[in-house]
């Protein structure tokens, strides 16, 4: 005999429940692929200049994970260079697919004109694949996808070095940006274990008016040799500001990881470092992390962590 039938009222006590998280989960999805595409450009004041010296606006591009059918984000991208940055900084994983170059190039347009200085990140050496987004919520067990073929990153720093942009991959090196002389170190992907702290290691060059370090991935043993070594700021992207951060009612997102050691405190916006240092303070500096624009593009989903590129404005005065 077959069985009984199941009460309406028990099976809507049942189910009810797991139709309701559904629906919320396809709802927050819905909002997050959304939300992936509502480009922004996000602003800060940092007081570094000498004084009497006129302001330098820096503009901060990173994590663009580029696939040619991007076209909303290359249209988005090709209209930054109506703000006319005096420098633009690139702090790596431009790339996404391997017909990619062409179009970032293309996408960055008037940019390249700019003057301009660059890192690479994992993401433009080796090609993405899916990987279970859980997977960055638990401990980094130092494993990285390295066994898959290569982008054409070459490629990449001879079209941003043929337009003029110094590359920083494991270098130190200094712009006269106007009147204003900056000196500046780089690393090579900390993620990858890439960096050469070796190369770059002394200190900043006291001469120059402004200094600023340049990494991908934020790790704290780059973090910490910049600052210890005089660097008035640090700039570094890779966390994706946590891509997908807790919303909290009256307070800011909360970001549940940041793909590297840094703290989750920190994974995007202005902040010092160390943590709790304060301008003037021996061995520290200012860090600067952007959320970047993109993602992978097997997960084109942020939730309360908008894409973003960052406009630096230098001042003259001290800091507070």
């Amino acid at each position: 005999m077959p069985p009984p039938p199941v009460p309406r009222r028990l099976l809507s006590r049942l189910l009810g429940p797991a139709l309701g998280a559904a629906a919320a989960g396809a709802a927050v999805t819905a909002y997050g692929v959304w939300e992936a595409r509502q480009y922004t450009l996000r602003k800060y004041d940092l007081r570094l200049l000498p004084a009497g010296m006129r302001p330098l606006r820096v503009l901060h591009l990173t994590d663009v994970h580029m696939t040619p059918g991007q076209g909303r984000k290359q249209d988005w991208l090709r209209d930054l260079a109506a703000l006319e940055p005096d420098l633009v900084i690139d702090t790596g994983d431009n790339l996404a697919h391997r017909q990619a170059v062409p179009v970032v190039v293309d996408s960055l347009g008037g940019l390249l004109d700019r003057p301009g200085v660059f890192v690479h990140g994992s993401n433009d050496y080796y090609e993405p694949g899916f990987r279970n987004p859980f997977a960055y919520l638990l401990p980094d067990r130092g494993k990285r996808r390295t066994n898959v073929p290569q982008l054409p990153w070459g490629e990449l720093t001879d079209a941003f070095t043929g337009a003029g942009w110094r590359d920083l991959t494991n270098r130190r090196d200094s712009l006269v940006v106007g009147e204003t002389r900056i000196s500046f170190a780089g690393v090579d992907d900390p993620h990858l274990g890439y960096d050469d702290l070796d190369a770059v290691a002394g200190p900043a060059d006291a001469d120059a008016d402004v200094r600023l370090a340049v990494t991908h991935a934020p790790y704290l043993r780059v973090l910490d040799r910049f600052a210890a070594d005089g660097y008035d700021a640090i700039i570094a992207g890779h966390t994706h500001g946590g891509q997908v951060r807790v919303p909290r009612p009256g307070r800011a997102s909360l970001a549940l990881t940041t793909n590297c050691d840094l703290d989750p405190a920190r994974a995007r916006g202005l902040h010092r470092h160390p943590a709790r240092s304060r301008p003037g303070d021996p061995g520290s500096a200012w860090l600067e992390v952007s959320a970047g624009l993109g993602t992978s593009p097997y997960m084109r989903v942020r939730v309360a962590c908008r894409p973003e590129a960052t406009l630096l404005t230098l001042l003259p005065g001290p800091s507070r």
